[in-house]
Order: structure tokens, then C-alpha cells, then sequence
């Protein structure tokens, strides 16, 4: 059978290296030497021939300059007055009663003759019992209510 493959060259006796191999050795440490030459060059100090500059030297100053402008309005006008009024309806129901079978009607029932007690009050809310000046109102006097009473203390429109 025949080898398709061939063989490997066989390695050569030692000889100088060809001149492209040179380069690839020289030309970066030439590059690197350029560098090193122009960083040296280029930083540092620079060395004067005078000792002292004069004052006739031309030397860049920095000048901050800060400007304030106020701008000066009239006198705030004054906001507009706002009055609440606030109006109140009481409404007081008052039932004749008919006279007692004697016909006197200056107390005999043990009112006491102002005529207060025999009167029957009504008052839809708190809000018209305190316009009409009856607040609180205790149970049994009249326009006392349950339905002005909250907490069923017996006290209605306590506040």
C-alpha cells in the first residue's frame, strides 16, 4: 500500500536566522527607544537664560467677573375680603290648646302662669333648637326629642 500522506521535512542543521525574523525583534525596540525619546523631550522643565522674569513678561491671569441685576416690582396687591354669611331658619310650631273646663287660663293647671309648660315644640334639628336659644333640652321639657338625643343620654343637643 502506498502512503498518501508524505513525510514531514526533516529539521535542518542550525543556521542563522532569515532577515525577516531580524525585524520582527528590531523594529519594535527601535519604536520603543522613539518613545522613550520623545516623552523624555517633551516633559519636564524649560530651562530660562534669565534668572528672574521682569515685569515686562506677558503672564495669562484669570478675571472672574460676577454681575447681580435686582429687578424691583410694585407693592403685592392685597387679596380680596371674603365674607361668609351664614343664615339660619328656626322654626318654632306652637298647638293652642282648648281651655280648661273651668275657663280659667292663668295657671290653674300648675303651670306656673307664664303658659310654657301646657306649649308643644317641635324642632327638626340641633341647628334650630341653638337659634332659638334652647339648647340643651333635658326629657320632659318640651320640643325634647329622640330623634335630637344621640347618644339617648337624656339630654338632647348637648353640643
Amino acid at each position: 500500500m502506498t502512503n498518501p500522506y508524505t513525510a514531514p521535512p526533516v529539521p535542518q542543521p542550525t543556521r542563522p536566522a532569515p532577515r525577516w525574523a531580524r525585524k520582527r525583534y528590531l523594529l519594535p525596540a527601535l519604536g520603543l527607544a522613539l518613545f522613550i525619546g520623545v516623552g523624555i523631550g517633551a516633559g519636564g522643565e524649560t530651562t530660562t537664560t534669565r534668572a528672574k522674569p521682569t515685569a515686562a513678561d506677558p503672564r495669562p491671569t484669570v478675571t472672574v467677573t460676577a454681575t447681580a441685576t435686582v429687578t424691583r416690582t410694585s407693592e403685592p396687591e392685597p387679596a380680596p375680603t371674603v365674607t361668609a354669611t351664614k343664615t339660619v331658619k328656626a322654626t318654632r310650631t306652637v298647638t293652642a290648646r282648648p281651655a280648661t273646663a273651668g275657663g280659667d287660663d292663668s295657671g290653674g293647671d300648675g303651670s306656673g302662669g307664664d303658659g310654657s309648660a301646657g306649649q308643644d315644640v317641635y324642632y327638626a334639628n340641633c341647628s334650630e333648637v341653638r337659634a332659638a336659644g334652647a339648647a340643651p333640652i333635658h326629657r320632659g321639657e318640651p320640643g325634647y326629642a329622640s330623634h335630637l338625643d344621640r347618644d339617648n343620654d337624656g339630654v338632647a343637643c348637648d353640643t
